[in-house]
């Protein structure tokens, strides 16, 4: 069962989210070719101390890094490293707060490059990799207009499927969105897939990490080398983007922004 929040926890969280959003809108403004993924890293360590907050990723499972830097085919959850970001790289940016005591979590997904908009429009391989981003953004804003009370759990991952799968690409559905609070993983899980209309219906108080991980090749995912990533099992690029919804009275409210 979903755990309810209340005003004043929405409230808590939606403090992180802020916090979260606007480093999250940094890093993205700082990554380029020749940067190494450890860079954002320390930038992303540096301010969460800042803001007197913490990071949820950091030791959760294990995991080394307080947020993840997935490149091309990684799906999610690799650790920053010595890996140095090149042109044309997807690169997806995964980071959670944990601001008194409760988690908000967020994704986006960019195109590493100098080039000006005018020459990625005449590449055809960053207009499709363009694409793929695109999209997927575009699987969460839909999924995120649908988190209203009495609405379905499995109208959110058939809207991200059915939109998909409509514009040629595929759904990782091994990994997906969740609850979100106390916990960095809370019940329920938020499939990208599903039926609609089916599933247990959302309710006022309930808060949902919704992460589409959308793949330009088939859906499989394999474990990574690094023992934390997943990667697509094709080799295929992989996009991801997430927001903390709330579920309130007057509908959705983004937490992560």
């Amino acid at each position: 069962m979903a755990l309810i929040k209340t005003p004043k926890q929405i409230a808590t969280m939606r403090e992180g989210g802020i916090v979260l959003a606007a480093i999250l809108r940094e890093l993205t403004a700082t990554a380029k070719p020749g940067m190494q993924t450890r860079e954002l890293s320390a930038i992303a360590a540096q301010r969460i101390k800042d803001n007197g907050m913490k990071a949820s990723f950091l030791g959760y499972r294990g995991y080394p890094d307080v947020i993840c830097l997935s490149v091309n085919h990684q799906c999610v959850h690799t650790p920053g490293s010595e890996y140095m970001l090149r042109e044309g790289d997807l690169l997806k940016l995964d980071f959670g707060i944990l601001h008194e005591g409760l988690h908000t979590d967020a994704a986006m997904t960019m195109l590493i490059t100098n080039l000006d908009k005018d020459a990625v429009k005449e590449n055809l391989e960053y207009r499709q990799r363009r694409q793929l981003v695109a999209v997927t953004r575009e699987c969460l804003e839909r999924a995120m207009t649908l988190c209203r009370p009495d609405g379905h759990l499995g109208d959110i991952g058939f809207t991200i499927q059915q939109h998909a799968e409509k514009n040629g690409f595929s759904v990782a559905k091994e990994l997906g969105g969740h609850g979100v609070g106390k916990e960095l993983h809370e019940e329920p899980w938020v499939a990208n897939f599903g039926k609609a209309h089916a599933g247990p219906r959302l309710e006022i108080g309930m808060v949902l990490a919704i992460e589409p991980i959308i793949n330009m090749g088939k859906g499989g995912i394999r474990d990574g080398k690094d023992g934390f990533t997943y990667e697509t099992a094709d080799g295929s690029l992989s996009a991801h983007f997430e927001h903390t919804v709330a579920i309130t009275e007057h509908g959705p409210e983004v937490l992560t922004v």
